[in-house]
This record gives C-alpha cells, structure tokens and sequence, in this order.
C-alpha cells in the first residue's frame, strides 16, 4: 500500500514538473514571438490586431472541430486503464482519430469558405481575411493531434504532449520571424501580408507538431500492443456506442471551451465596431491590437505555472472516482489551489505595480496599454483557480457545470462590452476599451465563484484560511518591498536595469516570505519535487521544528 501511494506520488509530482516545465518555456517563446512581432516595424499594434481577430475565430473553429478531445480522451483511456482495459482504452483512440480528423476538416473547409464574410462583417476587420486562410488548414492537423495528447495523457505520459507543445512553439517562432522577415523585405512592410505570415507559421508549426506525435505513437505501437494483448476486464462495445462514449463526455467538455472561444470573440466582434462611434477606423484597430496582442500576452503568461496542476488534476480525479480512493486526490486539489493563489496573487499585484515600466521594458516601440493590463491584471488569480476547479469538475464528470457558469458570463460580459465599449473613456474612465477589460474581469470573477461552489458540493473538502491569509500577507510585503526597491534605484542606475532588479529582489522577498510564514505544511513541502531535502534543510534553519 506504501510502495502504491509512493509510486502515485511520484508519478503525479513528474507529471507536473513535466508540465510546467514545457507550459514555462512555451509562454517564455510566446512572449519572444510577440514582443519581437509587436516591436516590428509594419506589424505593431495594428498587426496584432489583424492577427488576434483572425487567430480568435481560427480558436472558436478549434474548440467546436476538437470537442474537449484530450481531456475527454485522456479520461476515457485512464479509466479504462484503471480497470485493467487496455483494449478498450486504444479502441477509445482509434475510433477518436477518425471522428475529429472528419469534424477537423469540415471546419477547416468552412473557415476558408466563409472567410470573407468573417472579416468583412463580424469582426469588421477586412484586413483578417488572408489571414484566416491562412490559418484554415491547421484545424484539421490540431483536431487529430488533439486526439494523440489526449491517449497520452491518459496513460500518464505527459512528455510526448509536453514535448509536442514545445516543438509546436519554437517552430512556430522561428518560421514566424523569417517569414516577416521577408515579406517585410518583399512587400514593404504590408502588415496586411505580415499577419497573414505569422498565420501561416502557426498552420506549418502544428503540422510539424503532428509529425513528431506520429513518429511518437508509431514509437510505441509494439508496446501497446502487447498490453492488448494482456488486456483485461474488456467489455465489448461497437463502433457507434463507442462513438457515444466519446461524444457524451466529449460534448459536454467542450461546451465550456467553446464559450470561453465565444467569450474571446466578443471582444473581437464588439471593440472595434463599438470604438468606431468615437474614432477612427485605424484607432480602433491598434486599441484592439493593444488589448489582444501586449495584454493578452502579459496576462497569460502567469497561468502557465498553474497549467500544469490544472491538467495533472483530470486523471487523478478521474481515476479517484473510478476507484472510489478520494483521501491523496484530495490533498493534490489543496496543494494545486495553493500554488494558484500564490502565483496569481503577486502577478496581479506585480503587472499593477509596474505595468507603464514593464510595457516600456518589452515594447519600447509600442508602449501604450498602461491602464488596460492593470485592469486585466484583476483577473489572474481567478483565471487560475477556474483551471483548477474546472478540472476537478471534469474529473468528477461534472463536465456541464462550467458551462452553465461560462454561459452566464459570456452573457454578462457582453452586455457589459456592448454598453461600455461605446461609450468615450473621456467621459467615462471605463468606457471604451477599458470596459471590455473590466467586463472580462467581471467575467472571470462571476464564473469562478459558481464553478466554486457546485465544486465544494460535489466533493467535501476544507482548505482553510491560511489558503488565502497567509498569501495575501506576503503579497502585501512583497508589494511594499517592490515599490520602495523600484523608486531607490530609479534615481540610481538605468530605467531597464532598475525594472529588471527590482522584480528579482520582488521575488526573492516573497519566497522568503512564504518561508518564515509558513505557508507551506509538511506534507505539502513533501509534495514538492525534492521535497524531503527541502523539509531537511528548511529543519535545520529552524523554520520547521517538527
């Protein structure tokens, strides 16, 4: 029983450093992507914009041709092969690839169709149009590798899909600066023919990204075919039951995602046409690409140290279930709710701080977006507990609760952005494109706190208040650090060094912090990777007697 729980422990402790590894690294490419495109003369802030609107549609398409698949496929495989089932757990994959491979072409054919009409009338950006067809193509490629992470992941072994993420975006990177590169060399600078580069780097990317997950499954075939072989408890299921299974969890999975696509398309659909009652055409343009390009980026860098817990939580839940064993999947769902606190509460407070110098920092050729990304910046930590509550929720096959909760936000967030997009921020301070910011906030929040609390009913489990407590102290700390810091050097050293400094004294305070307070309890530094050594060493500085 010992070995068992050891074996789990460390299996679920891999899982995340793998995760987080690749999630880290790829947001660290992301940003490299969009600072050197956003800094680029001829793309800037307007090219962001065109690209954004168009990437935002391609998304939606992707969620609808997907329908939930790895998440759906790594719940259906893991316990199937909780059970002993590897039979049915790769009949569950071979069935899946078809399916989606079909609904992945259909869409990739619908957007090149209707990618005119697009451009033209629902986002009102007729400069998105080569763009999405451009981008056309790799719905298809993602649908299937879709399906591949998925089966990986269901049998824990999240490197093939981690690796797969990482190669995507350094790809997509590399072919994405050579190929502005020339264009801005051919074209002289037409940021219409720029965005649609950078799309066209992202459909090759995801084809190389579907290359290396069939060479990887390919690598593996023998293997999994003697566990067929040794399959047990299988239960026969035909074709179009097993079609069933898939969709009945699939479905319900991917409404969720499919609103936080519709919910991202608001923003798409609403800005630019609200913001032409009060400016031009090509303002309204570079506020959205503002928005959708620096902010958006800035703000989703943070979730990718939570994203890790989020997906680790699926299959541990899914498989708790399926054997009826809650006591460790509960704790893993405390220590994931701890980490996201503690993460997303300094990086709010951080991009609030320091929001005009970071801007300044990355995008000293387009700056403007100060009070944009300090009102987004709201919005982090709730962001990341919702990953953390929507994957429980998915585990437990409570798979249509965040939909319910994202339906509702989506519609109060687009109330919210049709009536205060419209209106001048100079008349009122959230009008304009600061209401569509403070309207995904009110987002967040709302949908949060409904998914919260049908979770606390689903499953009994006390964090407690040290959870929230003892963080908020050391963010406040921190923040008070951070601020005195930032002012003594400004007169000091350079404007960039000072920024530079100041958020690495910033973290150095609060992980100090986190220490003397404790936050952290035994069995929680245990979950940590090293986490014996780090007990150790934390005993002998006599932060824990225990």
């Amino acid at each position: 029983m010992k070995k068992n729980k050891k074996l789990q422990k460390s299996s679920f402790l891999k899982n995340i450093v793998v995760l987080l590894t690749a999630h880290v690294f790829i947001k660290i490419i992301g940003v490299v992507n969009k600072i050197y495109l956003t800094n680029r003369e001829g793309f800037g802030d307007e090219g962001n914009a065109i690209y954004s609107s168009a990437f935002q549609i391609y998304a939606l398409f992707l969620t609808i041709s997907s329908m939930g698949i790895p998440n759906a496929v790594s719940k259906l495989v893991s316990e199937r092969l909780a059970i002993g089932d590897s039979k049915g757990a790769h009949k569950v994959f071979k069935i899946a690839i078809i399916t989606f491979g079909l609904v992945g072409f259909c869409c990739s054919v619908i957007l090149f169709v209707f990618a005119h009409y697009i451009s033209c009338n629902l986002i009102q950006i007729p400069e998105a149009e080569l763009s999405l067809f451009a981008l056309s193509p790799s719905i298809f490629f993602v649908s299937i590798t879709s399906v591949i992470k998925g089966y990986f992941n269901g049998r824990e072994n999240l490197d093939v899909g981690a690796n797969s993420q990482t190669i995507e975006q350094v790809f997509r990177t590399v072919i994405t600066i050579a190929l502005i590169e020339f264009i801005a060399q051919s074209t002289g600078l037409d940021t219409k023919v720029m965005a649609a580069g950078a799309a066209v780097a992202t459909t090759l990317s995801e084809i190389i990204c579907f290359a290396y997950l069939y060479k990887c499954y390919k690598s593996v075939k023998r293997e999994i075919g003697n566990e067929i072989k040794h399959s047990v408890n299988y239960k026969y299921r035909g074709i179009r039951q097993t079609i069933k299974d898939i969709l009945f969890v699939s479905i319900p999975m991917s409404i969720a995602p499919i609103l936080g696509g519709i919910n991202k398309n608001i923003d798409s659909m609403t800005i630019v046409r609200g913001l032409k009652n009060f400016m031009t055409d090509t303002e309204a343009k570079l506020q959205y690409g503002i928005l959708s390009g620096k902010v958006d980026t800035l703000i989703a860098f943070p979730l990718s140290f939570n994203g890790a817990f989020s997906s680790v939580l699926i299959p541990s839940v899914s498989a708790a279930k399926a054997s009826g064993n809650f006591s460790s999947t509960k704790r893993k769902i405390k220590f994931s709710f701890l980490i996201s606190i503690l993460i997303g509460l300094p990086s709010t407070v951080g991009l609030i701080i320091l929001a005009e110098p970071i801007l300044n920092l990355l995008f000293p050729n387009q700056p403007e977006g100060k009070f944009l990304l300090q009102i987004s910046a709201i919005s982090i930590t709730f962001m990341m507990l919702s990953q953390n509550v929507n994957s429980v929720l998915h585990g437990l096959g409570k798979t249509i609760i965040p939909a319910i909760s994202l339906a509702i936000g989506s519609a109060i967030k687009l109330f919210l952005n049709t009536v205060l997009v419209k209106i001048n921020p100079e008349t009122f301070i959230l009008g304009g494109t600061a209401g569509a910011a403070f309207s995904t906030v009110v987002y967040h929040i709302i949908t949060f706190f409904m998914e919260y609390y049908i979770m606390k009913r689903n499953i009994k489990i006390d964090f407690g208040l040290k959870t929230i407590i003892k963080p908020i102290i050391a963010t406040i700390l921190m923040a008070i650090c951070l601020i005195f810091t930032y002012n003594c050097l400004l007169s000091i050293i350079s404007y960039k060094l000072c920024i530079i400094l100041a958020l690495i004294v910033a973290v150095v305070t609060y992980l100090l912090l986190i220490l003397i307070l404790r936050v952290f309890s035994k069995d929680e530094i245990m979950m940590l990777p090293y986490g014996d050594k780090i007990y150790g060493i934390l005993r002998l500085l006599r932060i824990y007697n225990d």
